[in-house]
């Protein structure tokens, strides 16, 4: 082993034995509170002790992690790799008394997702099937529900996990992006506009239109209502499949998520009127209470969709 290479492991040690670990987790929630005030309000802390904490720790690193702004903090590229791995850490220690658990014998209980319907997600999907087949003692509940019940099941506590839109996100809960939809109008072969592309959204407000009610994202209903869509009413459904039936027996056209209608349209009855470059899309989130404490199968299930999430390619 070269010189240099020994000096580096020793310093490297070192510098783990000597530097102290709640700088990690003061940093981590600096960054989480977009703020050193607000993160000293969080942990019940004065500034000035909260900025010392900030500075030791980057003189422990050798580097500036963060910039202050008019807006708070703005992270650097090296707080940006910390954080990450803060991210990591804090996901370890969260886990810890769980895999314990785990280890320990066969872990029991229940885990409650409330989620909007018809969520399109391998992801989600893969680490439903991973939970079951690690510990097959662990019940699986999912309510489905408008995404504003989703997420005021999170924010009661009724629900441990949800899956969501949310146009204007709430600070007492955190939120992973999952997965990203695109919304695009169909009608029915029966339908007079079958087999055409019909280039201004504008040229359809005179349809009678299948709405979807509180389950319609803000994105979309936005979208809607800037091009007179839905003015004339031909039916309301709040579940996806059920607009859908209601798009196939030619009560109107409507939106649907393309992930969806290419998953429940196996014979091509639906036809997309709208070209690709206008269709609106949103954002998905895996949403959680900020760090209750959760029950072992629920903390599981997060970490298992966490590190699949992480593992997924960058979209372009």
């Amino acid at each position: 082993m070269s010189d240099s290479k020994k000096t580096k492991e020793k310093s490297d040690a070192n510098f783990a034995r000597r530097v102290d670990w709640n700088l990690f987790q003061l940093f981590h929630e600096i960054v989480r509170a977009g703020g050193i005030g607000v993160a000293a309000r969080r942990l019940n802390r004065q500034q000035p002790s909260v900025s010392a904490g900030l500075k030791r720790l980057e003189d422990h690193l050798g580097t500036a992690l963060l910039r202050r702004t008019a807006q708070g903090v703005e992270l650097l590229p090296a707080g940006r790799a910390l954080f990450d791995l803060c991210e990591t850490m804090m996901g370890a220690v969260r886990a810890a008394p769980h895999e314990v658990e785990t280890a320990a014998g066969l872990v029991e209980g229940a885990i409650n997702i409330r989620m909007m319907s018809s969520v399109v997600s391998p992801e989600f999907d893969a680490a439903l099937a991973a939970l079951h087949r690690h510990h097959p003692g662990v019940g699986i509940h999912i309510d489905v529900a408008p995404w504003r019940e989703v997420i005021a099941a999170l924010k009661s506590g009724e629900a441990e996990v949800g899956i969501a839109v949310d146009s204007a996100p709430d600070p007492a809960l955190r939120y992973q992006p999952l997965i990203k939809e695109v919304q695009q109008l169909y009608c029915h072969k029966t339908h007079a506009l079958y087999g055409m592309s019909v280039p201004q959204p504008s040229d359809l407000a005179d349809q009678a239109f299948v709405m979807t009610g509180e389950d319609e994202p803000e994105d979309l209903a936005s979208f809607r209502r800037r091009y007179g869509l839905g003015r004339r009413t031909g039916g309301f459904a709040e579940n996806l499949h059920e607009a859908k039936r209601l798009i196939e027996l030619g009560v109107g056209i409507g939106f649907l998520p393309t992930c969806v209608a290419e998953t429940l349209d196996n014979q091509g009855a639906l036809w997309p009127l709208l070209p690709e470059d206008v269709l609106p899309t949103y954002q998905v989130y895996l949403v959680t209470r900020d760090e209750p404490a959760r029950n072992t199968p629920t903390e599981l299930f997060l970490a298992e969709i966490t590190s699949r999430l992480r593992e997924r390619p960058a979209e372009s």
